[in-house]
C-alpha cells in the first residue's frame, strides 16, 4: 500500500476485517493479511519506487508475525531488497533448470534393506550459489510460488522412479512432501493423477507427506486425504509428535505412515521424555496398524533403541545422506546385487 495521511488507520481497519471468518460454500475460512505502507513524498516521488518500498515494508510485516502492517523505513532496504531480489530469481529458477532433487534412503533397520526414498528439493543459483531450503521454501510459500515448485517436484520425483526402474534399481516407494499452501489450494488429486499418468508410475509406489499441523489446521483435510487415498497413493504424517493431534480425528483418516520427528530421536538415549514420546508414537502406530518411520537416525544406539521398541523403519545419516539420483543408483544398486548373490566360501588351498 502506497499512501499518505490516514494509511495506518486504513490498514488497521483492514486487519480488523480479517478477524472475522469468510463463509465460502458452507465452510468458514480465516484469512490473514500483511500490509506494507510507503508514504508520498517522504518514501519516494516516483510511483514505482513507492510500490517497491511498500513491498519491502510488506515483507517486514510478514517477518514480524504476519496479520499486521508496517510503514517503510530506509533501514529496511538491506533485507527487503535482498528478499525482492531472491524472490525474482526464485520465480525464474524452474525455467532456468536451477532446481534439482536429492533422495534420502529409507531403510528397514534390521536388514538395512532399501524400502523407499524421500525427495528433497535443492536450488543452485548462478548468483547466489547453493541456497538452503530453510531460506527459499518459506519465501516460496509466502509468494505462492510453492504451488509451481511443488508441481515440478512431484513430476520430477515420479520421472526419477521410472528412470531407476529402467536402470535396474527398483525403489519400492517415493516420498514427496506437500506444503501447507498446496493443501490449502486444493485440487491436488487431479495433479497427482496427472503425474502418475504422465510417468506410468504405479500409485502404490508414491507416498505424499504432510505435517501434523497441516492436517489438523485445515478444515478440508478429511476430503483432501480421502481424495488422494482414492487414487491409491500412500499418505504419511511428517514430524509427528511436534503438533497437537486429535486421535479421534486421526483414526478417521486413511493414513499409512507416522514419521517420528528427528527432535525426539536426537537425544533418545539421554532424555527420558524423548524416549517416552518415541515409544508412545510407536505403540500408537501399532494400535492403528500404521507403519512408523523414525527420522534423523544417526548412530547404532538410536537404531537399536528403535528396533527394541518395535520401530522397524528409519531414515537418517546412519543409512545415508540425501544423494543425487545417479549416486543412489550406484550405491544401492550395488548393495541390492550383493544382497541377492549367493554366499561364497573359500575351499582353501
Amino acid at each position: 500500500m502506497a499512501g499518505g495521511f490516514g494509511a495506518g488507520q486504513v490498514a488497521a481497519k483492514m486487519m480488523a476485517l480479517f478477524e472475522q471468518p469468510f463463509t465460502v460454500s458452507g465452510h468458514e475460512l480465516f484469512v490473514t493479511g500483511s500490509i506494507g505502507i510507503s508514504v508520498f513524498p517522504d518514501d519516494g516521488q516516483d510511483p514505482n519506487l513507492l510500490i517497491r518500498n511498500a513491498d519491502v515494508a510488506m515483507y517486514q510485516a510478514k517477518s514480524r508475525g504476519r496479520n499486521g502492517y508496517q510503514f517503510y523505513a530506509p533501514e529496511m532496504d538491506g533485507e527487503g531488497i535482498e528478499r525482492l531480489r531472491m524472490d525474482a530469481l526464485l520465480r525464474r529458477a524452474i525455467e532456468r533448470n536451477e532446481f534439482f532433487l536429492e533422495y534420502q534412503p529409507q531403510v528397514e533397520i534390521a536388514s538395512s534393506r532399501l524400502i523407499g526414498v524421500e525427495a528433497l528439493v535443492r536450488w543452485q543459483n548462478p548468483e547466489l550459489g547453493l541456497v538452503s531450503p530453510v531460506r527459499f521454501i518459506p519465501m516460496a510459500e509466502d509468494s505462492g510460488f510453492i504451488n509451481q515448485l511443488g508441481e515440478w517436484v512431484l513430476f520430477e520425483a515420479c520421472r526419477q522412479m521410472v528412470r531407476w526402474d529402467a536402470a535396474g534399481l527398483a525403489v519400492p516407494k517415493m516420498a514427496v512432501n506437500l506444503s501447507v499452501r498446496q493443501v490449502e489450494r486444493g485440487a491436488m488429486a487431479p495433479l497427482v493423477s496427472a503425474a502418475l499418468a504422465a510417468t506410468g508410475l504405479a500409485p502404490a509406489r508414491l507416498q505424499l507427506e504432510v505435517t501434523e499441523s497441516v492436517i489438523m489446521d485445515n478444515a478440508d483435510a478429511t476430503a483432501f486425504v480421502h481424495q488422494l487415498h482414492a487414487l491409491g497413493v500412500g499418505l504419511a504424517i511428517d514430524d509427528f509428535g511436534t503438533g497437537y493431534s486429535s486421535l479421534a480425528y486421526l483414526k478417521q483418516l486413511p493414513v499409512d505412515v507416522l514419521k517420528i520427528d528427528r527432535s525426539f530421536i536426537k537425544d533418545i538415549a539421554l532424555d527420558s521424555n524423548d524416549e517416552a514420546i518415541a515409544i508412545a508414537i510407536i505403540q500408537l502406530g501399532k494400535s492403528m496398524n500404521l507403519s512408523v518411520i523414525a527420522e534423523g537416525v544417526e548412530n547404532d544406539e538410536q537404531a537399536a533403541f528403535l528396533l527394541r521398541h518395535g520401530c522397524t523403519r528409519a531414515q537418517g545419516y546412519l543409512y545415508g545422506r540425501p544423494l543425487a539420483p545417479e549416486v543412489l543408483l550406484q550405491e544401492w544398486g550395488t548393495r541390492n546385487n550383493e544382497r541377492h548373490e549367493p554366499a561364497r566360501h573359500d575351499a582353501g588351498t
